[in-house]
């Protein structure tokens, strides 16, 4: 199996994240593939890292995703940013997911998180990392 369906997998992240009007106002729109050039919003979310490995099997190719979207907060303490992530995890684990544009996504877990403080303090970071399965359909 290949990296192929990774874009797909993404879009429809986004799109299910993006879709949900509560993380929405909460986030004032701040969903990224990339850190904006200019100074980013006070809080935001970021999908980002990724690792990919091959679960093709007899019945057809597959891979297994483990990606990471953080949520990324300049506010004092960490309950903002918690409160964001635990909706992030609350909406992707509230089927179904936009369809594919590529593959077929066969389940989507939480893995495990990270909060943490950078940069001086002054910045929170709460790395949510999940294992995505896709199988190709082409």
């Amino acid at each position: 199996m290949s990296y192929a369906m990774a874009p797909a997998l993404q879009a429809a992240i986004f799109q299910h994240l993006a879709n949900d009007a509560p993380l929405q106002a909460a986030l004032q729109g701040a969903i990224y593939d990339a850190i904006p050039p200019a100074t980013p919003p006070a809080t935001y979310a970021l999908i980002g890292t990724e690792d990919a490995v091959d679960r093709s099997d007899k019945t057809g190719a597959a891979a297994e995703h483990r990606l990471t979207i953080a949520v990324v907060t300049n506010a004092t303490g960490f309950l903002a940013a918690k409160d964001i992530a635990a909706r992030i995890c609350d909406v992707l684990d509230t089927p179904p997911l936009p369809a594919l544009a590529r593959g077929r996504l066969v389940g989507l877990w939480f893995d495990r998180a990270q909060a943490r403080k950078l940069e001086g303090n002054q910045t929170r970071r709460i790395d949510l990392r999940f294992r995505a399965r896709v199988e190709d359909n082409t």
